[in-house]
């Protein structure tokens, strides 16, 4: 019975996989047995955990098949472990367990459950052009060569950088040297790299809109400099407040007031850069979403050596990606390259060699432009249903990106709630805040880029309640 159970352990797929016991110099059957109890009765070994057959663990161990065996038969009969034909030797699902011998670790408190989404800050994901990314796969990983497997360069691949520097020179208006391109494992990490290397050059703050992500401002400080907000108009950002050695912009579509800097400040902001030496960080979030007005070109492309620009496929395509990219002055590719080296070494180079495909096929600008398309159908939507419901609402920076500000009557923040309490998250104004002030502007912000086709319709009719209260 016992051969033929062994038998059968090894006849069963994926009886070869690695299992570590720990027997030091001990090689009887009842080591072999009280090494298979711990780890099971820890937990190492889960419930359903499929063991390896006895002819290869044996081999591993280096000890009798017998032995092993004979360990497995007695686990069987004491229940710890199960044998059929054909299923090999699996963790029983209900194995005993000893009182006290494994610590269990308190669950975290589940997140908060929304019917529908509406914060701003990410894309209606369901769009991602799989068929298209997928074809682009095939095309580029046959045919790329053997040392995109290996260690590259830290920039990132040649491939990717040239596509890239051709399609933000001609969407955005970058002034792109392949050369002068990284690629980096999502944005974070662009400002991870630049925060550092300010610092070891001896800056102490970096100026910011008093408008924008915590985790940004977290990042910065995270990296040894101090944010200092800076007040943002209906013109955007005052560049004659700006202080410090560098300043983090949104320039061509202020987060979250959907404000672009106006041509005068532009050019303000410029002049106070090579007045000070000061660093420019621009951050082009969603640069390919406008449609009521000609698109903001980059303002990087009024002085590459004093600005960085900063982009992301997080919003064209998908946060999965992790692919973001920076365009460096001259004098920051050394310091930022050595960065990178000891912060990751290099970028997952696969999705690059896809993306750069992707590019030079022409999906990615037909899949921006059905998703320009699909965005401004979605904002439309909302604004032509606010018109009619919730009429008292004023409907700011429409005319870009994928989400709307929103003045309201009343409290946003109470709004927020009643929204949250029926299953809508949407979020107010205050919580971008740099220094919350719950008593100025009451607007809350309502992301349209998030649910998918099916929900938004369900969306939009909570949203036109929660606002007509």
């Amino acid at each position: 019975m016992e051969d033929q159970r062994a038998n059968s352990v090894d006849a069963a797929p994926g009886t070869g996989a690695d299992l570590h016991l720990d027997l030091a110099n001990r090689r009887g059957r009842a080591d072999l047995v009280e090494a298979l109890h711990e780890s099971i009765r820890t937990g190492r070994l889960p419930a359903g955990t499929r063991l390896p057959s006895s002819r290869s663990l044996a081999k591993d161990l280096g000890i009798a098949r017998n032995t092993v065996a004979d360990a497995y038969g007695q686990l069987v009969a004491e229940g710890w472990l199960t044998a059929r034909q054909g299923s090999g030797t699996v963790v029983a699902g209900r194995a005993p367990t000893l009182a006290g011998t494994a610590k269990k670790v308190p669950p975290r408190p589940a997140p908060t459950q929304f019917r529908y989404d509406l914060t701003p800050g990410s894309p209606d994901v369901s769009t991602f052009p799989r068929t298209e990314w997928l074809a682009a796969a095939r095309k580029a990983l046959p045919s790329a060569p053997n040392d995109a497997f290996g260690y590259g360069d830290p920039r990132g691949r040649a491939e990717l950088r040239e596509k890239l520097a051709d399609y933000l020179a001609r969407a955005r208006g970058v002034r792109a040297d392949p050369e002068r391109i990284m690629i980096c494992s999502g944005y974070i990490q662009a400002l991870n790299l630049l925060s550092d290397v300010l610092r070891v050059q001896g800056a102490t703050t970096m100026s910011v809109e008093e408008f924008g992500y915590d985790l940004h401002w977290d990042v910065i400080r995270s990296r040894g400099l101090e944010p200092v907000p800076v007040p943002v108009d209906e013109y955007g950002v005052r560049a004659d407040l700006l202080t410090g050695q560098a300043a983090f912009l949104t320039p061509a579509h202020q987060m979250p007031t959907g404000v672009p800097l106006a041509p005068d400040r532009r050019a303000a902001v410029i002049e106070w850069a090579r007045e000070t030496g000061a660093l420019l960080i621009e951050d082009d979030y969603d640069g390919e979403f406008r449609y009521d007005r000609q698109p903001v070109g980059a303002l990087q492309a009024l002085d590459p050596e004093r600005v960085v620009y900063t982009g992301t496929a997080s919003k064209s395509l998908a946060p999965a990606l992790r692919l973001a990219w920076m365009v460096l002055p001259d004098h920051l590719m050394e310091p930022v390259l050595a960065a990178k080296r000891t912060t990751d070494l290099l970028t997952a180079t696969l999705d690059q060699l896809v993306l750069a495909e992707f590019i030079a096929s022409g999906h990615y600008d037909r899949h921006v432009r059905r998703s320009r398309l699909h965005y401004r159908r979605r904002r439309d939507r909302l604004v032509e249903l606010l018109a009619v419901r919730a009429p008292g609402v004023k409907v700011a920076g429409i005319s870009a990106g994928l989400h709307v500000l929103l003045d309201v009557p009343g409290q946003a923040a109470e709004m927020v709630e009643r929204a949250a309490r029926q299953g809508l998250a949407i979020a107010a104004l205050d919580r971008y805040r740099f220094v919350p002030d719950p008593d100025d502007r009451q607007a809350v912000i309502v992301g349209y880029g998030t649910p998918p086709d099916h929900a938004y319709s369900g969306a939009l009719d909570l949203l036109c309640q929660v606002l007509a209260v």
